[in-house]
């Protein structure tokens, strides 16, 4: 598909359309909430917003390509003066106190945001049905899900209620819903973009991604928000990729995939048939692909898991109804902290707090967590090894197609699987892309760490070849 974000601009330009009425367009979209994406309507915010864009345009001034866009945000992203619950209990009457790095950026661009939108909540989830606003319905079958744990933000990319939407992923929850809902999300290499604003669920993977229909639009959204951000220490000065750079594949002769994911029993017959016909289609364009090994997707899982559980009993911590969210009184502090906790969160969020105080506490750290850090090296060194001999890995999103509504809730286990082809890069910091093409939830694409140029390179050829 062809940039949205320039053909709007176009018409703003051209004047055959007025910002307020696309705005309005997208709301009056959003409100009937078919899918449950929605959260929060900005519609007071937004609008006030158009009416400035207008205004700018009448009097003939120039406006910026992003100036006037609609967009929607992950309800984890704090904007000033308006809700960001997390989709939880505990958070519902939570109003921001500042904005995030990367919303602001975009604020700053002139994007205009329509919409607050549903996921699992605290990013607890891969299916975004672990919320108090209702299981995100997917685009394409409203019986199934919508993918998490960013769910609201493909599914309203999907459906054109926004023209992108910026969700968070930490093991997948950009890219695997976006392989759902057949749209583009990007997880950008770790650090690229500040997560200052962005509520933690496991700090060392927590990415901001963008979520669109083509990969232009991405690629602007994604030199809108990266760079340094002295309120986050972990990000780092980042050069604009430029459209045209990303129009010459040439440069890229090898590409990689995982033999024991596609092997697995795991993988879904359907997936695995079209993954190995779009590797048999690479190498018609005379490009060289190699099979590698790496670690089983249970090792990955499990890996991932223990330490993003840590990270999350971590984080959730301050969360006790003292300086933030829903308190519940009880008899003394202890016990009103217990209650404000047990009832306001949700079991999967309960879940993951247990096994992440489980794999810190006294006893069995030494065996599980330090494990843990150890194996994520070496999952970092395996990846350094495999891009001396390749230049991009190719994978699927997920090794199944989407279940349906209320399946994942009764098999947590299975839903904590379906990240087996995530998980990895994430814990690699890396830059993934996936795109709407190659298998029924889309192809994985993968590059060394702070190389996301050439990540969308690749992408564009695959448009131009499958």
């Amino acid at each position: 598909m062809a940039s949205q974000i320039h053909t709007l601009h176009q018409q703003l330009v051209n004047k055959e359309i007025s910002c307020t009425a696309l705005i309005q367009e997208k709301l009056d979209a959003l409100k009937p909430n078919t899918n449950q994406t929605v959260n929060a309507l900005l519609d007071t915010f937004a609008l006030d917003l158009a009416a400035k864009v207008d205004a700018k345009i009448a009097k003939g001034e120039t406006i910026g390509l992003l100036e006037g866009i609609p967009f929607g945000i992950k309800d984890v992203y704090m904007l000033q003066g308006t809700y960001t619950t997390a989709s939880s209990e505990l958070l519902k009457h939570y109003k921001s106190a500042y904005t995030a790095t990367a919303i602001q950026k975009l604020l700053d661009a002139g994007a205009i945001p329509v919409v607050k939108e549903n996921c699992d909540s605290f990013g607890h989830g891969s299916s975004s049905e672990n919320t108090i606003f209702g299981a995100v319905k997917n685009a394409l079958n409203p019986n199934l899900v919508g993918g998490g744990s960013s769910g609201g933000s493909a599914v309203n990319v999907a459906k054109d209620y926004t023209v992108f939407s910026i969700g968070g992923d930490t093991g997948g929850s950009v890219r695997q819903p976006a392989g759902y809902n057949h749209v583009y999300g990007l997880k950008p290499s770790y650090g690229r973009i500040s997560r200052y604003g962005l509520m933690a669920y496991a700090s060392s993977t927590d990415c901001v991604g963008p979520i669109a229909k083509s990969v232009e639009d991405i690629r602007i959204v994604l030199n809108v928000m990266s760079g340094k951000d002295p309120k986050d220490q972990t990000t780092y000065d980042a050069s604009a990729i430029e459209a045209e750079t990303i129009s010459d594949y040439s440069n890229i002769k090898t590409v990689g995939y995982f033999k024991n994911f596609i092997d697995s029993d795991a993988i879904d017959s359907k997936i695995k048939a079209d993954f190995l016909a779009t590797i048999e289609k690479i190498k018609a364009k005379g490009i060289e692909v190699k099979a590698l090994d790496f670690f089983k997707s249970d090792i990955l899982v499990s890996t991932y898991y223990t330490l993003a559980m840590a990270e999350t009993a971590s984080n959730l911590s301050r969360l006790d109804g003292s300086n933030y969210g829903n308190r519940i009184e009880d008899k003394n502090l202890k016990e009103s902290y217990a209650v404000t906790r047990s009832e306001n969160f949700s079991e999967e969020t309960k879940r993951r707090i247990v096994g992440g105080n489980q794999v810190l506490s006294q006893g069995f750290s030494d065996e599980i967590y330090l494990k843990g850090l150890a194996l994520r090296d070496a999952i970092s060194e395996n990846f350094e090894k495999d891009f001396e001999a390749v230049d991009i890995i190719l994978s699927p999103v997920t090794p199944s197609t989407p279940p349906e509504i209320g399946s994942s809730l009764k098999d947590p286990h299975a839903m904590y699987l379906s990240d087996a082809y995530t998980v990895g890069f994430s814990l690699g910091q890396l830059p993934t892309l996936t795109v709407p093409q190659g298998t029924e939830t889309g192809l994985q694409i993968t590059a060394a760490k702070h190389n996301d140029e050439l990540v969308l390179k690749f992408a564009n050829f695959l448009k131009d070849t499958i």
